[in-house]
């Protein structure tokens, strides 16, 4: 008689424990049933204060809102779903992820890396494996990883007006961000200066600023310079 998926996911924690114990990060497996936690290293037991019974009766609406920055997961839930969407075992997804831990206020900056676990008798996953690692405060991957979830951010809430830009607008504000004056960008793009101001102008009403820093912040985010 062949095993119900409750006990193939019993078996296949029970593989992981003894070793995920030993790992200098968070274990967490995940029910893709319903995306519960299905277990969890001690180590990430004590950093959230809370026992295996206890994480494993979570919904998992209330464990992502409990512990999880809502707004990271619109970064790497997408990257997620696509690696379910694979029939190998062999890619994976790595993303930053912040967790608020039971030790503190703030959230804790963590790398996580996730690939499927464990595949049911027609292929479909399982198990999620992530494992996370927490990036020290001090080092300067926590300044990045703020200033890669502050531009993810921008990315999503202005895509709209970007996307409003024409190319020749687009290289406008490139120049700009540069430092280019219009008669430079003028030479550069073979139009005259009065175009280039015009552009200027359209770009500003367009992305609803005149300010240098902010152009620039659409240059950088949208990856023109």
């Amino acid at each position: 008689m062949a095993e119900s998926n409750d006990m193939i996911i019993e078996k296949a924690i029970a593989g992981v424990a003894d070793v995920a114990n030993k790992m200098p990060g968070v274990v967490i497996l995940h029910d893709l049933r319903d995306w519960t936690v299905a277990w969890m290293s001690e180590w990430g037991l004590q950093q959230l204060n809370i026992t295996l019974d206890e994480v494993t009766n979570f919904s998992s609406d209330y464990y992502y809102a409990t512990f999880f920055n809502a707004e990271d997961s619109a970064d790497y839930v997408p990257k997620l779903l696509k690696l379910l969407e694979n029939d190998t075992d062999d890619e994976f997804c790595t993303c930053f992820q912040q967790v608020r831990v039971a030790q503190a206020a703030d959230y804790v900056w963590h790398m996580s890396s996730s690939k499927v676990y464990l595949r049911d008798e027609h292929n479909k996953p399982l198990l999620v494996m992530t494992v996370a690692y927490p990036i020290d405060a001090m080092h300067h991957m926590t300044a990045k990883a703020n200033r890669l979830l502050e531009e993810n951010n921008f990315l999503r809430k202005n895509v709209q007006r970007f996307s409003s830009l024409t190319a020749r607008e687009r290289d406008v504000l490139m120049y700009l961000a540069l430092g280019k004056s219009s008669v430079e960008t003028a030479e550069i793009l073979f139009i005259s200066p009065n175009t280039v101001d015009t552009h200027r102008k359209n770009i500003k009403q367009k992305l609803d600023t005149g300010s240098y820093y902010e152009l620039c912040k659409y240059a950088r985010a949208y990856d023109l310079v």
